[in-house]
């Protein structure tokens, strides 16, 4: 059973609204060779803004983080470590920098092992998740239990902003 395609609207609001709600949506992706994978995201973490220490965007805009200052519904992808890919989905409105890591999905825990399992690399950097053939989200009929909690690696942000529980994970 397959659920129906995100809607525009859905990524056009608050991160703080959207991060908790993409718990138990399906990322689905359709390989080269017409198969699908799909996934139930499980675990993210929500970054807000230019005021936010822990956002990229806080730092302003960069060749880098431009994708995030686009209007919602995007993928933001890059590398860390010159090895992991983070998949991230930028949310609200355009010039108001947010953005959703996909920490993690069913039996797949980690944002560099989720990336790589699935095959996203950074080509899938600023691809639309409404228009996109490869790459979209959709709905499910779950409303998973949740906890929150603080991020993760991210100290260099300052205790307040490490310590905010904008990290969301089904339990």
């Amino acid at each position: 059973m397959h659920g129906s395609k995100i809607s525009h609207d859905f990524y056009v609001r608050d991160v703080l609204e959207i991060a908790p709600e993409l718990l138990g949506k399906d990322i689905v992706l359709r390989l080269d060779n017409g198969t699908f994978i799909r996934r139930q995201i499980t675990d993210v973490e929500a970054y807000r803004g230019q005021e936010d220490k822990a956002c990229h965007a806080s730092k302003g805009k960069t060749r880098r983080t431009s994708v995030m200052f686009e209007e919602g519904g995007v993928l933001y992808i890059y590398l860390i470590y010159g090895m992991y890919w983070m998949m991230n989905i930028v949310t609200g409105a355009k010039d108001n920098p947010q953005a959703v890591l996909i920490r993690g999905v069913t039996d797949i825990s980690g944002p560099g092992r989720l990336t790589k399992s699935l095959s996203i690399d950074g080509s899938f950097n600023s691809e639309s998740l409404t228009a996109s053939d490869r790459i979209w989200l959709e709905n499910k009929d779950r409303k998973p239990v949740f906890n929150t909690g603080p991020r993760i690696g991210i100290d260099y942000a300052g205790d307040y902003w490490k310590s905010v529980p904008w990290r969301y994970y089904v339990v």
